[in-house]
Order: C-alpha cells, then sequence, then structure tokens
C-alpha cells in the first residue's frame, strides 16, 4: 500500500453524524484543518503537513445525510463509537498487496476539532507505523 492511500484512508473514514443522539458539538462555519504525519519504519520518510479550509454549515449538521468522515474502497469500518463529544474508531484496509490498521479519534470542541490516527502496515516494503495529529478550527462564517 502506498503512503497516500494510508493517509487517504485515516483523513477520508467518514460516519454519518445521524448516528449521534445529540448533534455533535462543532459550530458551523468555515474550519481550517491541518494533519502531520510522522513514519516510524525502516525507511526513512519525513513529515508531511496537510492542510484544507472547508464550510461546515447548520444545515450540514442538521442532515441526517452528513457525513464527517468516508470509508475508502477496501477498507473494512471494524468498530466505532460516536457522540456529541466526538469519534473513536478502528478500521483495516487491504491494497496492493498490503494491510493496513487504523485506530483514530476525533473530539468535537465546539470551535475546535482535535484527534490522532495511527496506522500500523505490513507491505512489500516492510512494517511501518504513520502517526498522524489532526486539528481543525473554526476561522469564520462561511
Amino acid at each position: 500500500m502506498s503512503y497516500r492511500v494510508y493517509l487517504a484512508a485515516a483523513a477520508a473514514l467518514l460516519l454519518p453524524l445521524s448516528a449521534l443522539a445529540d448533534k455533535p458539538n462543532i459550530v458551523p462555519g468555515q474550519w481550517q484543518f491541518t494533519s502531520t504525519t510522522s513514519v516510524v519504519g525502516d525507511i526513512p520518510i519525513p513529515d508531511q503537513t496537510d492542510s484544507h479550509q472547508e464550510c461546515i454549515a447548520q444545515g450540514d449538521l442538521d442532515d441526517a445525510d452528513f457525513q464527517f468522515l468516508d470509508v475508502e474502497e477496501g477498507c473494512e469500518l471494524l468498530e466505532h463509537n460516536v457522540s456529541a463529544e466526538g469519534i473513536d474508531y478502528r478500521m483495516v484496509c487491504h491494497a496492493e498487496g498490503g494491510e493496513a490498521n487504523i485506530d483514530g479519534h476525533m473530539a468535537f470542541l465546539g470551535e475546535r476539532v482535535e484527534g490522532g490516527v495511527n496506522i500500523h502496515t505490513q507491505s512489500p516494503m516492510g512494517e511501518m507505523t504513520m502517526q498522524t495529529v489532526i486539528e481543525g478550527e473554526r476561522i469564520d462564517d462561511c
């Protein structure tokens, strides 16, 4: 599996917010998300930081079909716990002759979110662990 496949799987895990008994503790508006990934393994790979912005509208949060994350093709969601305060999940992905075990958490803190994803992989390149720290903050109205 390539590094991008793992990062995409980690960043793209989408669970319907409609599963929440209460509304997620997220203030609608324009959000800035930043993720920094470190790789531990035999192959030296420099840390990678990515950022993006998106608008989260109140209508999105009220919509039963709104999804905060996405399960990529080749991935299976094994466990998830969702509440108004955040989400914890575990999944496995298979691609290109490798396997990735993914554990993640995201805390919903009103105008901030923070969390992390740990990905342990077995691939033809060997064993490696990727640790991603994710932070988001509301920066303005949409």
